[in-house]
């Protein structure tokens, strides 16, 4: 238990040691946030400011990973995992921020990317980390052998987590935050199922997170782009794969879920009947656009995530009968 904790520090003392010279540097490198012209009138005030801050959180996991856990052949697959989802991150934060062309990656482009991480992801946990295909079915307590359509839940899960990660990362520290609180309650719900190494992991990311929201709080000093938000998606959808907790992944990250399903919904709307169901999606920007502070709508979507893991942590002990390992 003490590895996790000084784990989890380390990623933050070095997300918050990187910070001050990391932030000024990349205000030199003009590497500055470029705003949705049809987005919130308030977000104007934001042009410019630092991104790519992911750099920093995937710095802090990785010099705590290698501190603490570098003997881990798990940790090490996950580590590799949230690279190289932030690999494709860092791709579109350049091509956006440093080419100056606003659609950054297409999305074939995109979806080539993570298309190969989930094959090469799913192929290694099957055949070298005796993960096996089967589907553990929380409450039930019990698994259903999905075969070769394992693969393809694994897929849907990495890019799923990641987009929604992503469009989560509309507000100063709502991303950060979420994550945070997510990552914190699957590194108990790891612990619970007996897989301490991964606990680790969970705990490293959330504290990176949390170092990077010291400086990503309203007002933000720095955003994390892309390069952040898919690392911090790919390490989530990996951890929930090896923990074979893919069930509960959209119950610990319903707020994840909630802006992903609130973009589906707008588009299949306009799309089919000329009318928006919400002023404007993501989901956090339809309560700003109602008149609500945006600390007040981070808030809100902290304490519902926070609210989502322990009702996910409950179903963990209820399945388990309270049993660690």
């Amino acid at each position: 238990m003490e590895l996790i904790f000084y784990g989890a520090l380390c990623a933050f003392g070095v997300v918050v040691l990187l910070a001050p010279a990391a932030i000024p540097l990349l205000h030199r490198l003009k590497f500055g946030q470029v705003v949705r012209e049809d987005g919130p009138a308030a977000h104007k005030a934001k042009t410019g400011t630092p991104t790519m801050g992911g750099l920093m959180i995937v710095a802090g996991i990785c010099v705590a990973v290698l501190t603490f856990y570098s003997s881990s052949t798990a940790v090490r697959l996950l580590l590799f995992t949230t690279m190289a989802c932030g690999a494709i991150g860092f791709v579109d934060d350049y091509i956006k921020v440093v080419l100056k062309r606003n659609l950054g990656l297409r999305a074939k482009e995109k979806l080539l990317g993570q298309i190969v991480i989930a094959v090469a992801f799913s192929w290694t946990v099957t055949q070298y980390m005796g993960r096996g295909t089967e589907l553990w079915i929380p409450g039930l307590n019990a698994s259903w052998d999905m075969g070769f359509m394992f693969h393809v839940l694994v897929f849907f899960i990495i890019v799923g987590t990641t987009n929604a990660v992503n469009l989560t990362d509309g507000l100063d520290g709502l991303a950060a935050g979420t994550t945070a609180v997510a990552m914190g309650i699957y590194a108990m719900v790891a612990w619970i199922l007996g897989k301490p190494e991964v606990a680790g992991f969970f705990a490293i990311v959330a504290g990176s997170a949390l170092g990077f929201l010291v400086f990503n709080r309203h007002p933000a000093r720095i955003f994390m782009g892309d390069t952040g938000s898919l690392a911090l998606g790919g390490a989530l959808a990996a951890g929930a794969v090896l923990t074979r907790t893919e069930l509960l992944l959209p119950v610990i990250g319903a707020v994840f879920v909630a802006e992903a399903v609130s973009v589906i919904l707008q588009v299949a709307s306009f799309k089919t009947t000329g009318r928006r169901i919400f002023r404007m999606s993501p989901l956090h920007h339809h309560f700003e656009l109602g008149g609500w502070p945006e600390t007040r709508v981070v808030r809100m979507f902290w304490t519902a995530g926070i609210i989502a893991g322990l009702v996910g942590l409950w179903i963990v002990l209820a399945s388990t009968g309270g049993r660690i390992g």
